[in-house]
């Protein structure tokens, strides 16, 4: 199994939009991305919260069977639509991919 964590930190205005109006919006569309893989068996977006610690705005926590399902998350047509507007409103990504 391999867990894939994401987490994006945005920029304060971008897209014509404030901060927290891009972080609703980023995890509307990435929670379009729920179950759109064989193989994909968790998939969980959340947004940084009032009063507990948060250094990035957007985190992805997702678990895939092997690595040709996560492969194929990442090559899949709605996944790769986000990425235009993701990358014009990011000031900074963190990715970590690990098997367990």
């Amino acid at each position: 199994m391999i867990k894939h964590i994401v987490m994006w930190k945005l920029k304060d205005f971008a897209e014509g939009a404030d901060r927290a109006t891009n972080a609703r919006k980023m995890k509307e569309q990435l929670d379009a991305c729920a179950n759109i893989v064989p193989g994909m068996f968790a998939f969980e977006v959340a947004l940084a919260q009032p009063g507990l610690e948060a250094t990035y705005d957007v985190v992805l926590y997702a678990e895939f069977a092997d690595e040709e399902a996560l492969k194929a998350y990442g090559e899949h047509p709605t996944h790769h639509a986000l990425k235009p507007y993701f990358g014009a409103i990011r000031e900074a990504r963190q990715c970590m991919d690990y098997t367990i």
